[in-house]
């Protein structure tokens, strides 16, 4: 599986961002995913996942009621609606897929990671 991010970019405070992920490969479908940031000189943190079906998701609370995860199996595209954004969102945040129907909060979990795309919020 081959993920690409795109869809970063500079936004004032309180403005929006939809991120994608296009996944390759027919199995897109049956794997959970999650999307990462990365801000500088921290950690990768977790931030939302979804289960292969889209029926299940689950959010950090630092970002929870601002942000949006969906899928499109059909189209093998992972989506990130990110509302409301904020100064300390301003990351690079990647895309994971993990070949597992379920997902999950850890990083270690994935299997597969796209290269990221830069968000970077003013104030």
């Amino acid at each position: 599986v081959q993920l690409q991010a795109s869809g970063g970019g500079l936004v004032q405070s309180g403005g929006s961002l939809r991120l994608s992920c296009a996944a390759s490969g027919r199995i897109f479908s049956s794997y959970a995913m999650g999307w990462f940031r990365q801000a500088p000189g921290k950690e990768r943190e977790f931030v939302a996942a979804i289960a292969w079906s889209g029926a299940i998701t689950y959010y950090a609370d630092s970002v929870k009621g601002r942000f949006t995860i969906s899928r499109d199996n059909a189209k093998n595209t992972l989506y990130l609606q990110m509302n409301s954004l904020k100064p300390e969102d301003t990351a690079v945040y990647y895309c994971a897929a993990r070949k597992y129907s379920d997902s999950s909060y850890y990083a270690h979990a994935y299997d597969y990671w796209g290269q990221g795309t830069q968000v970077t919020v003013s104030s």
